[in-house]
């Protein structure tokens, strides 16, 4: 039977909106998205349990209904709509536009008059329908073919409402619910009832006199007070009903017919997820919700056979000649501590066949079978394609199985194309950019033939089939991807600085960074203590230890209504006690309760740090990060397993974790050991930037002449002689200097600086009026990402902000933020880069030890050999400076000592 999905919008976004707490969702342009989060994931669990055949969702045009027409009070006790929901509902729209929902909406009327409406339209047609909704109102629909769905806890719990259902809660049928809520009265919609009468006494009445309308014929024969009040009170209640009655014959823009399920649309199912950075939720739509189609009807064509002994050689020789580009997929051993396992197999995709070669047992292959391998592999003159390689290349390198000649890596060539994706799995971009899914095709008229006659078990022709299969699907995406880079113009990125890169991190990871492991367990332990100690302080502090300090609600109490402390910002658990809440709020007071509060969550933080860098340090003593490419935005390096990008610096207890990375390797310190670490960064990078992208001439001036920029800046903003500036004056105008990169607003100013917004706004004027040409760039550049629709690096990185034209002002201005700080942000990770790839092959060049170990935003750590500090120093002052040719010159700091703590500068 036919089944119609009726959802109500705004009545499901506003319960999504106060179940999942707002400071949990939003997106890196600052639009919050719990309501649409949990709206959408509402969706998909309905449309995963009820597989309907027909869908659609309405939704509220506005407040200003027939209702509020005769009734001015209609609903108007709800509060007013929170900043944080404004906007979301359009979110909303847009992913049901992605999925091909049809939303419906109708001036005058409210989104279940619509309901209503269809679901009399379905039952005509004999369809079956279920109503998705908060609102109680909608429980008058139910009946034998028509069931609510009412949401009671959150975003995953709902009550089944059908008729017996109703009956039971309410003590009435489902057609006299409006009945019994016109006597009683509905607070949501500011209805009020007749004092004294419950829905017992309603329901008892109904049973008498069958109806509202037999109550008011008989509303003599009531009896008691609720009588009289009922009495009293009938027009009120006749109002009610004539409000409540939902409207069964709306004027509608579609019909039934017109709702049935489309298959989605995936290419604005990625866009609208992408930006709302949605990438867990998107895998459960596409892993759950099969009731709409995939556009990807077809698999993959592939054919190949696993090479056994003997056919390596000839196979390699006829489809990976000199020039012809082919894609490697290698499946590997588990991962260690120590870096990726060895290579178990290797798939390799030609222009029209693929193969399987097995790595994993000892006698699959022959002597001229390995030699003809290696020597593919080796061959620069043989191009390659992987996707995410440099784990894959790695794993090869552990077999003693080097590679060369790679011209392209399919998920660095879409991140350069989307880098505020949020996913680069091939099977995802295998459906974008070739519309075919990751799996053999088993189409008949295009069917792939694999020859996997071989004896092992079906867990080894499986790899094998996988291997071919992901090989193919590279080697057509790199080709495809090809075309996308040539648009953007950014395959000088790929080819100059992505690709080479991978090969410079790979070698970092492998060396990795020796750590004092007594000496971090040492601080682990002291950080544990402190920990004990805050927590016994904020005890006695309040005279209760039973208090668990890592609970929010606990903490409520305590602080709000124990202490009665002022009230920070309300969410639905209550008033928040987030890191930013409790630091204001004890700048405030000062109480000593917050004092070991913050105390205690400051030394957890750098215990868990501390225990997980413990768990990270391989056999060798020492921790091999893993860089990715693919994850900021910017075009900024991240690390993971663990991150060492992030090991607190901006306190002392913080620093000492930088204590225990120390020089290590082979006789450390003595002779043909290595002796030192080396810390070099760039010093004011971002402003240096900002100078020569604006061209401004007192900027330039400063970096020139040597001057420390803040004081220079400050003597221009406040007029005054640069040694008359005083401290303030410089922690002021180094504030705005860096915020305005970042779009800071008066407001903002203000808060940071602890000033009105009045006086930040001047400050900003006198800034602006001395360095025109930061007030234009500023204006500039925004204008101009407007136009063309993205923002460029000096390298030309792109980063597209279709936001800078949306009707949300939110989102605009945002993405206006983003525009300000794109080619800043990303000029400065485009030049740590370079002077990456620059330094590595000076290092090489000079055929010195040393190596680099980190890199850490604009810095770069490496380990000194004996012996050679001055000339690598020398090396990276030189490498790193001349990293791009700009108006001011890059200024490079370098440390020397025994840890990384010591070689700060």
């Amino acid at each position: 039977m036919s089944r119609l999905l009726l959802l109500d919008g705004h009545s499901l976004a506003y319960r999504a909106f106060y179940a999942l707490p707002v400071e949990n969702f939003s997106t890196t342009t600052g639009q919050s998205t719990n309501a649409v989060y949990g709206f959408t994931s509402m969706l998909i669990n309905v449309l995963r349990d009820e597989a309907p055949t027909h869908l659609a969702v309405a939704f509220d045009r506005s407040r200003q209904t027939f209702r509020t027409q005769e009734y001015a009070e209609y609903k108007a006790g709800r509060a007013s709509t929170p900043s944080e929901f404004k906007g979301q509902v359009d979110l909303v729209k847009e992913v049901l536009d992605a999925l091909r929902i049809t939303h419906v909406e109708v001036e005058g009327f409210e989104a279940d008059d619509i309901i209503a409406t269809l679901t009399g339209q379905a039952r005509a047609e004999g369809m079956e329908v279920v109503i998705l909704s908060g609102d109680r109102d909608a429980l008058q629909l139910v009946d034998e073919k028509t069931l609510l769905l009412y949401p009671v806890r959150g975003v995953s719990e709902t009550w089944r409402m059908d008729p017996t259902a109703v009956e039971e809660k309410y003590l009435v049928t489902p057609e006299r619910y409006s009945d019994l809520a016109a006597l009683v009265g509905e607070s949501s919609d500011n209805l009020p009832g007749v004092p004294g009468v419950g829905p017992k006494t309603a329901a008892k009445w109904l049973g008498l006199y069958g109806d509202l309308s037999g109550i008011v014929d008989n509303v003599d024969k009531l009896t008691g007070k609720a009588g009289q009040a009922t009495r009293d009170h009938l027009d009120q209640v006749l109002r009610n009903r004539r409000l409540n009655q939902l409207v069964g014959d709306v004027e509608l823009p579609v019909s039934v017919a017109d709702l049935a399920m489309k298959g989605w649309d995936r290419e604005e199912v990625h866009r609208v997820f992408d930006g709302l950075e949605f990438r867990v939720l998107r895998d459960r739509l596409f892993a759950t919700l099969d009731s709409a189609e995939s556009e990807a009807e077809e698999g993959i064509d592939v054919v190949g056979q696993r090479l056994g002994a003997g056919e390596v050689s000839a196979w390699l020789e006829q489809h990976a000649s000199a020039g012809e580009r082919t894609a490697l997929v290698v499946h590997a051993a588990p991962r260690t501590p120590a870096g990726p396992g060895e290579a178990t197999g290797i798939g390799i995709a030609g222009a029209e066949h693929a193969a399987y070669v097995d790595l994993g047992d000892p006698g699959a292959l022959e002597p001229a079978d390995e030699s003809a391998l290696a020597g593919y592999l080796a061959d620069p003159a043989r191009p390659k394609a992987l996707h995410d390689g440099k784990g894959q290349i790695a794993s090869l390198e552990a077999r003693g199985l080097p590679v060369e000649g790679v011209v392209s890596d399919t998920a660095l060539a879409a991140y350069l194309v989307r880098p505020d994706q949020r996913s680069y799995d091939l099977a995802d971009l295998s459906l974008r950019y070739l519309r075919r899914e990751l799996r053999l095709d088993d189409e008949p008229a295009a069917q792939g033939t694999l020859d996997l006659s071989f004896d092992d078990d079906e867990a080894d022709r499986s790899e094998a089939r996988s291997a071919m299969v992901h090989a193919r699907a590279v080697h057509d995406l790199a080709d495809a991807l090809d075309e996308e880079l040539a648009d953007e113009q950014e395959r000088h990125l790929l080819t100059e600085v992505e690709l080479p890169l991978v090969g410079v991190l790979r070698r970092m990871e492998q060396v990795g960074i020796a750590v004092d492991l007594e000496a971090l367990e040492r601080l682990e332990g002291e950080f544990a203590t402190a920990m004990q100690e805050a927590q016994q302080d904020a005890w006695e502090a309040i005279g209760d230890d039973t208090v668990n300090l890592g609970s929010p609600k606990q903490l409520q109490v305590v602080l709000f209504e124990k202490l009665e402390l002022p009230k920070t910002r309300r969410t639905k658990t209550g008033y928040t006690t987030d890191a930013d809440a409790l630091a204001g709020l004890y700048a405030q007071t000062e109480h000593p309760f917050l004092e070991a509060l913050l105390r205690h969550r400051d030394k957890t933080r750098l215990r868990i740090t501390a225990e997980g860098l413990i768990r990270s340090v391989a056999d060798d003593g020492r921790i091999h990060t893993t860089y990715q490419q693919t994850i900021a935005a910017t075009g900024r390096l991240s690390s993971t397993e663990p991150n060492l990008q992030n090991i607190p610096i901006r306190t002392e207890e913080g620093r000492r974790l930088r204590e225990v990375f120390v020089v290590g390797g082979e006789g450390a310190g003595g002779a043909g050991g290595f002796e030192s670490l080396m810390s070099a960064d760039y010093s004011q990078i971002e402003m240096r930037i900002m100078a020569h992208l604006s061209g401004d001439e007192g900027l330039i001036e400063a970096f020139r002449t040597g001057e420390d920029l803040h004081r220079f800046v400050g003597s221009r903003v406040f007029g005054v002689q640069p040694e008359d500036v005083t401290v303030e004056m410089r922690a002021k105008v180094k504030a705005m200097s860096y915020g305005l990169a970042y779009g800071l607003s008066a407001f903002g100013l203000s808060k940071q600086l602890g000033i009105s917004t009045a006086e930040a706004k001047e400050l900003m004027e006198e800034y602006f009026e001395r360095f025109g040409g930061v007030r234009d760039y500023l204006r500039d550049i925004v204008a101009e990402a407007r136009r063309t629709g993205f923002t460029e690096t000096i390298l030309g990185r792109r980063r597209h902000l279709p936001d800078l034209t949306s009707d949300n002002r939110q989102r605009r201005e945002m993405a206006e933020r983003m525009a300000l700080n794109a080619p800043i942000q990303g000029s400065a990770a485009d030049l740590i880069k370079v002077a990456m790839l620059r330094t590595e092959e000076a290092l090489r060049e000079a055929g010195v030890r040393s190596r680099m170990l980190l890199q850490v935003h604009d810095e770069l750590v490496l380990e000194i050999a004996s012996g050679e500090a001055e000339q690598v120093e020398q090396i990276v002052r030189e490498q790193m400076g001349a990293a791009a040719d700009l108006d001011v010159p890059l200024d490079v700091s370098v440390g020397v000592g025994r840890s990384w703590h010591d070689a700060a500068h």
